[in-house]
């Protein structure tokens, strides 16, 4: 038997192999497509909708419904995105110069870096070391509206007054925020660490996304103390003799509005609608408002802070 004889009965009966094997995968195939078909047949439509994403915006519209232009206003609150927006589009200086007004909300410092860092919102809530690491008050014109006071960082215990001490602080678990950006979650308490002396790979720290998951660690017993601010419901779960302060002074957030034009119709009621707002907050700290702009006479005039 020659040589080439053998070879051809060899590819004969792997292309044999082959179309066999084709054959199973084109059934198996075919079986599946009409199975999944007849299984569409079988279900409602409603049972296969997709389900709704989580809502992160809000919308309304003005009365000059031919306006294209659009208010875009950032705060990390979901009550007061809405509320706010709801309130802008009802004003009718607003009316004058917007078709509609859409209020985002994001609960992370992270989410309010992407409208900061682009200019994307003409009216944002946000702290002023995050303006100046963006220089958004020069590269967009961002001008302050109101800002709410000063407040104190504390280093927070459930069951002891925490010393500030290096070997207190290498035998606690400790809970931080996980964005850079905080000043009393994470700056402060890290700058005390290092002037210990500490290491922080040295420590058993745990990092959260926000103060109110801090809470949940420490009340839950996942943590030994935490660093925050100090809320005047925490008194409920946590003793107001377990807590240190970190720093005092710490500036507190503020309201920006885009100021590319010298727009101070605008940033008049914007000033008074937020002004209103703080009365109706449930918070002592968020009633504490300052207004930045002198609006009872023309012209207007930015008074700062007192």
């Amino acid at each position: 038997m020659s040589y080439n004889f053998i070879l051809d009965r060899c590819f004969l009966d792997i292309k044999k192999l082959m179309l066999h094997k084709t054959a199973i995968v084109t059934f198996m195939f075919i079986v599946l497509l009409f199975s999944w078909f007849a299984g569409q047949m079988a279900v409602d439509e409603k049972e296969i909708a997709f389900p709704v994403m989580i809502e992160t915006s809000t919308t309304c519209q003005t009365t000059a419904t031919a306006n294209q232009n659009q208010l875009i206003v950032f705060t990390p609150s979901k009550y007061v995105a809405q509320l706010l927006t709801k309130n802008l589009c009802d004003d009718k200086v607003v009316a004058k110069q917007y078709g509609s007004v859409i209020g985002y909300w994001g609960y992370r410092t992270v989410d309010s870096l992407e409208f900061v860092g682009k200019g994307i919102a003409d009216l944002i809530l946000a702290k002023n070391n995050i303006m100046e690491a963006f220089r958004a008050e020069t590269t967009y014109n961002y001008q302050p509206v109101v800002g709410f006071s000063d407040y104190t960082a504390f280093f927070i215990s459930s069951k002891e007054k925490p010393l500030i001490t290096k070997q207190y602080f290498l035998d606690k678990k400790i809970g931080l925020l996980d964005y850079p950006t905080s000043r009393s979650g994470h700056i402060l308490p890290k700058q005390t660490f290092k002037q210990l002396g500490l290491n922080i790979a040295q420590l058993k720290i745990t990092y959260a996304s926000s103060h109110n998951e801090l809470r949940e660690l420490l009340a839950n017993g996942q943590v030994d103390l935490i660093a925050s601010f100090w809320r005047e419901n925490d008194s409920k779960r946590f003793s107001k003799n377990y807590i240190t302060p970190i720093s005092s002074n710490v500036a507190g957030t503020r309201w920006y509005l885009k100021m590319q034009h010298n727009n101070t119709d605008l940033l008049c009621a914007v000033q008074s609608h937020l002004l209103s707002m703080s009365k109706e907050q449930s918070f002592q700290y968020y009633q504490d408002v300052e207004p930045y702009w002198q609006c009872n006479n023309y012209p207007v005039t930015f008074i700062g802070e007192s």
